[in-house]
Parts: C-alpha cells; sequence; structure tokens
C-alpha cells in the first residue's frame, strides 16, 4: 500500500490536517520502543486506499530529541513514501530547511502551505506558483481548519514525483557539488 508521511514542524497544523484527510480511519500508536506518539489512518487518493501518517514535528533530520529521532527514523524506513511538507504560512522560512532536506533524499514531495489565513491577515505575502517553479515540487496554498486547499493537495499528491535536486541548486544559486 502507499504511504503518505506529513511531516513538518510542531504546531503547524499536520494533524488538523491528517484528521481532514483520514476521516475516522485513525489510529493512534507509540513508534516501537518509545512513548513517541504518531497516528495513523487511511485515505483514499485516485481510486487507491492510501496509508497516511502524521510523523512527530520536527525542523530538521538530524535529531536534537526523541520526537525528532522517531521522525527521521520513519522516514528511513519509508523509502517509497509521499511526503507532504506542511509549512506554517506566515513562518515559512522556517519549514523550508526541513522540505529542503527531504527534498535532497530523493522522496516525492508536495508543499502544504498551511495557516494560509494567517499569513494573509497578517499581510505576509508568499508567491505560491514562485515557490513551486523554484523548487520543482508542488506547492499547495491550505486551512486546515477549515478544509480550504484539500482538494487540491489530494490532487497535486496523485502525481507528485522527486524533485530534480540540481535543477533546484541552480534556481536558488548554488554550484553543483557544494551542497550536501
Amino acid at each position: 500500500m502507499r504511504k503518505v508521511l506529513l511531516m513538518g514542524q510542531a504546531n503547524v497544523g499536520k494533524s488538523v490536517l491528517f484528521n481532514r484527510l483520514a476521516g475516522a480511519h485513525v489510529t493512534e500508536s507509540n513508534y516501537s520502543g518509545t512513548t513517541v506518539d504518531f497516528a495513523k489512518g487511511r485515505m483514499r487518493l485516485d481510486h487507491e486506499d492510501v496509508e497516511i501518517i502524521d510523523v512527530p514535528g520536527t525542523f530538521s533530520l538530524e535529531p536534537k530529541d526523541r520526537a525528532e529521532e522517531v521522525a527521521a527514523s520513519m522516514l528511513k524506513e519509508e523509502k517509497g513514501a509521499l511526503v507532504v511538507c506542511v509549512i506554517d504560512s506566515s513562518k515559512i522560512e522556517r519549514g523550508l530547511y526541513l522540505t529542503l532536506e527531504v527534498i535532497e533524499k530523493g522522496y516525492p514531495v508536495v508543499i502544504a502551505l498551511n495557516m494560509w489565513d494567517v499569513a494573509k491577515g497578517g499581510n505576509i505575502k508568499v508567491d505560491a506558483k514562485k515557490l513551486e517553479q523554484i523548487l520543482g515540487v508542488p506547492v499547495v496554498p491550505t486551512v486546515a481548519t477549515r478544509g480550504e486547499g484539500l482538494k487540491e493537495l489530494a490532487l497535486r499528491m496523485k502525481n507528485a514525483v522527486p524533485a530534480d535536486v540540481e535543477k533546484i541548486m541552480k534556481n536558488v544559486g548554488v554550484k553543483s557539488g557544494t551542497h550536501n
């Protein structure tokens, strides 16, 4: 069964997004050998059942605490998974570091720019189309608490493929071979 990992920092709306996508098909678990919680559920994506996992919050794939260790381990264990990187639209720069790490690992990625309403309310302007062009992955503004953008997110998830890392580095002005 295809898997979707929801990844991002704590308090960016991953769990709300998860609950909207998975509906009532949810189970809570502890990661093996830990007390770190995560949730698993199912959703339909293009006439296919897909397992969706709400990964514990993390700032990067270089863990600084147990929850981040679990998040990094879950990503490693799910080599073929699609990763939805959930970013707080009002603090976009904070979420991009993790997103770039995931992209660089070769996973298919879709970015959910969540809390879009908060960013707009704070007069923060994010050009989602330009960000998508630069990163080479789908970028979808969402407001998970109201269900806004979720249909578009699901549509974009269906066709997500790994990004061309070299092209991204060129787009952001990094010379080939100088990134990790």
